[in-house]
């Protein structure tokens, strides 16, 4: 029996016929030596062809999540529940960065996003550009479609990234920021972002502090820094006991593109405060008064981790007796993803990161996308061993509709 898993099957029969592992390599070895790190992560061999019909729905459930995620309610809620101790001065008064995924389910005859996750903090915006780029090199990808969003192309999208992380300072007073970078699996985005904005990637811990300046030094020579693109996860610091020679709470004389507060503020925290048809059954944890009667419809996650670190699938009730913090967790319902790609054996789940930036005074502006293929229980690697076209890669679509988020 054929089933149609595929949004556009023309373009998905043409692509997987003229596919070859030739291709794919060559495609790979640009991938991984175009910068000085290469990818460190499982990439895909195909992107994903979304259909118009998914690509509205894809809109509206932007839009619907947007209007939520900006009203005052939500974000004075999110303050609440934020412990005093994870909380740093000198926030913005929205996130810089936006990413929401949704895993992409069928409801009945057509495809529906729900989302998964949120995050207010940075996504591979310069390598998601790049791989484009290079993808188009090695496959046909019809000259119509796009992986940008709201009328931006390749050009006018590094414009907006420059004059959000950037704005009117040189680039080498702008630095990306993380800890170990060289040791972080996404170090090729920092390496494009490097090779696109002009900034340097800088290790926390080589950072040094004179009344309220901070610097870094490249070949002996100190530069001030003026701002701070943060890749910095204030959580990966402690679980490592990182040391550094500042307090992200000093009072300094920077600026920010992304602060640390909007890492935890718009995250895990943020499922059980939304709702509607695109937001699965979510509840913080201690505020259940009676826990699910079917807990195989449920998976649990700890508010503050990332990674995928401590999620529980197979879950009991005795499991959630047991916890003693309950108000670090959530119970969220699970999500049963589409057979959607054809693949030359069995066919691919796809989760889709919808990426945006949020200039001052504006809303967000939806501009690029990356998606994530398994054939596994969960998207992780762990999930995916052995197995092929899954990883990581993009979306494109006809750009005939225009997002309602304004430029």
């Amino acid at each position: 029996m054929h089933i149609n898993y595929n949004m556009i099957p023309e373009l998905r029969k043409k692509f997987n016929s003229a596919f070859t592992e030739e291709k794919y390599h060559n495609f790979l070895s640009e991938l991984d030596t175009s910068f000085k790190y290469p990818t460190d992560f499982r990439v895909s061999e195909t992107p994903l062809f979304l259909s118009d019909e998914f690509y509205k729905e894809l809109l509206k459930a932007c839009d619907d999540l947007n209007s939520q995620i900006s009203s005052v309610s939500f974000n004075d809620r999110t303050d609440e529940i934020i412990p005093s101790s994870k909380k740093i001065n000198g926030e913005e008064e929205h996130p810089v960065f936006l990413q929401l995924d949704f895993a992409i389910c069928k409801n009945g005859n057509a495809f529906i996003p729900k989302l998964i996750e949120l995050q207010g903090f940075p996504s591979l915006y310069a390598y998601q550009s790049f791989f484009s780029t290079v993808l188009r090199k090695h496959f046909d990808i019809p000259e119509l479609l796009t992986s940008y969003f709201s009328g931006y192309n390749e050009k006018s999208y590094v414009e907006l990234l420059k004059k959000i992380i950037i704005e009117d300072n040189d680039p080498e007073n702008v630095i990306l920021l993380e800890i170990e970078p060289e040791k972080q699996k996404t170090r090729i985005d920092f390496a494009a972002t490097e090779k696109m904005l002009g900034i340097k990637e800088v290790d926390i811990s080589s950072i040094k502090k004179r009344d309220k300046k901070l610097f870094y030094t490249v070949n002996g020579k100190e530069i001030p820094i003026n701002k701070i693109y943060n890749r910095v996860i204030l959580d990966e610091i402690e679980r490592k006991g990182i040391k550094y020679n500042f307090s992200f709470d000093d009072e300094l004389d920077i600026k920010w593109a992304g602060h640390p507060n909007w890492f935890i503020k718009i995250s895990k925290i943020s499922l059980p405060l939304l709702s509607g048809k695109y937001i699965p059954q979510c509840y913080f944890l201690n505020e259940l008064e009676k826990y699910p009667d079917d807990l195989s419809k449920f998976v649990l996650k700890p508010l503050f981790s990332f990674a995928g670190l401590g999620v529980e699938v197979d879950l009991t009730k005795q499991m959630l007796y047991k916890i003693s913090d309950k108000k670090n967790y959530i119970l969220q319902e699970k999500i049963e993803y589409a057979p959607l790609i054809e693949t030359p054996d069995e066919p691919s789940k796809v989760e889709i990161r919808m990426m945006f930036l949020w200039p001052r005074a504006k809303k967000p502006i939806l501009v690029n996308n990356l998606i994530r293929m398994s054939k596994g229980k969960m998207m992780g690697v762990d999930f995916n061993k052995n197995k092929t076209w899954v990883g990581s890669s993009v979306a494109y679509h006809h750009p005939k509709y225009s997002s309602s988020l304004p430029k």
